[in-house]
């Protein structure tokens, strides 16, 4: 069974998934506006997308747009994200920047979580989260695949070893490309929460994978990922419809 996690005044793993949006501007000034706007809506956890910042190579810059949404953002945990683009994001940074930047995010102490792809490696992994650690900040080890949805046994695999790792939540998101392929990550989904006790966060992308953005309560996927301003990823749902039909489930749920 999922230990819940409670960050701020926040918990994943129970009742229906928490909801995230994340901050997709590409300049400060706008950034700070989309907070402004979601602060007001009830998020759960809000993720700000470095790699689409402007800035992002500038460790100042950074921290300023950090304290900013920290300000604004009050109660609300924050994840902080450079996602590579080999798994979907909007830059690249070589290995040794990718881990400078995480490493300077994570001692500001400004960040509630920070997300490290697992395909960075073992040794990186393992040091983030090292780090990460000694500043009470959490992990998200996360794994992305934009092409394919891989078998259910490599998903199990792959979040396995993001538990091992040390991870505090397992994340994976896939691409179906036919509809069985969103019941293998429903099914590896359901079989991995009875291997762990760390709250994982599992997606189909794209059209065949909304379904899975919505069920995290019946098969084990503790958040999912609403649009504002624009997705960041294919086949996110618009936050307030989202928080909307959520809520029906859980309802739903509860008069079983």
């Amino acid at each position: 069974m999922t230990e819940a996690l409670t960050v701020k005044n926040r918990t994943l793993g129970e009742g229906k998934p928490s909801i995230c949006i994340p901050l997709t501007s590409s300049k400060k000034a706008d950034i700070i506006e989309e907070a402004k706007r979601y602060q007001k809506e009830a998020i759960d956890v809000v993720e700000w997308r470095a790699d689409i910042f402007e800035e992002v190579e500038n460790q100042e810059a950074v921290e300023e747009v950090l304290k900013d949404l920290v300000n604004i953002l009050k109660g609300i945990p924050l994840i902080f994200t450079f996602r590579s683009h080999q798994e979907g994001g909007e830059k690249e940074l070589s290995k040794e920047d990718y881990v400078s930047l995480n490493q300077f995010v994570i001692q500001t102490g400004l960040a509630d979580f920070v997300d490290v792809e697992l395909y960075q490696g073992e040794d990186t992994v393992q040091h983030l989260i090292s780090i990460a650690h000694q500043q009470h900040t959490y992990v998200i080890i996360s794994n992305h695949d934009f092409q394919k949805t891989p078998p259910k046994s490599e998903i199990i695999n792959r979040l396995k070893r993001a538990d091992e790792l040390g991870g505090d939540v397992l994340k994976i998101a896939v691409m179906p490309n036919e509809t069985e392929d969103v019941l293998e990550l429903l099914t590896a989904t359901n079989e991995m929460k009875k291997l762990t006790k760390k709250p994982m966060i599992t997606m189909a992308m794209g059209p065949l994978g909304v379904i899975t953005r919505l069920s995290g309560q019946v098969f084990g996927s503790v958040l999912t990922f609403g649009a504002g301003e624009r997705a960041s990823a294919p086949g996110q749902i618009p936050v307030q419809k989202l928080q909307q039909v959520l809520d029906v489930i859980e309802k739903s749920m509860g008069e079983k």
